[in-house]
């Protein structure tokens, strides 16, 4: 594999950061737990003080739509795991990953985790693109290290876009009802 699917990877990824930016710079407070539809999956309290992810095995029919806060949650998670993934350390569950909460606190949270797969990445070799991954995909399916983190710029690129959209209709939302 070329030297280069390391630098293609990395370029792709901060260009899909820079759009998260753009949407993290913005996100107030109220815009996480807003829930924009009657279905939808959001973060709840949870008994011991933390918040706790709406959750179903097997997604539902219909899919809930989720909010920014179940959205940051849910990057947090994948994006933790696929990092125990790369760096070989013991694999976190999903009810270890906990979300600071809505506002500055997760967003902080999302940079660091930007932050240690950038470094991550910068780390990677042309050896260790070629290990074997079983993350996100079962053990057998065939995939390496440089396809996990190629799927990490594609998720990535997918909530952030689908947190955009939700930041974006509350803004619409809020600006119709200041002029109506």
């Amino acid at each position: 594999m070329p030297a280069s699917v390391t630098g293609l990877l990395r370029r792709q990824f901060d260009l899909t950061w820079a759009l998260a930016e753009y949407h993290l710079d913005r996100l107030e407070p109220a815009d996480f737990l807003r829930e924009p539809g009657a279905l939808c999956w959001t973060m709840r309290p949870g008994p011991d003080g933390g918040w706790r992810p709406d959750w179903a095995d097997t997604e539902p029919d219909p899919v809930p739509v989720p909010t920014i806060a179940w959205l940051t949650w849910h990057i947090g998670w994948w994006w933790s795991v696929a990092a125990d993934h790369v760096r070989q350390r013991p694999v976190r569950e999903r009810d270890d990953i906990r979300w600071p909460g809505p506002g500055d606190d997760t967003v902080a949270w999302l940079r660091e985790l930007r932050a240690e797969w950038a470094d991550t990445l910068d780390g990677l070799t042309e050896d260790d693109l070629d290990r074997p991954s079983a993350y996100p995909w079962p053990a057998d399916a065939g995939f390496t290290v440089a396809d996990l983190a190629a799927w990490v710029n594609a998720e990535l690129m997918k909530n952030v876009a689908e947190i955009g959209q939700l930041r974006l209709l509350r803004a619409a939302v809020l600006s119709a009802r200041r002029r109506g």
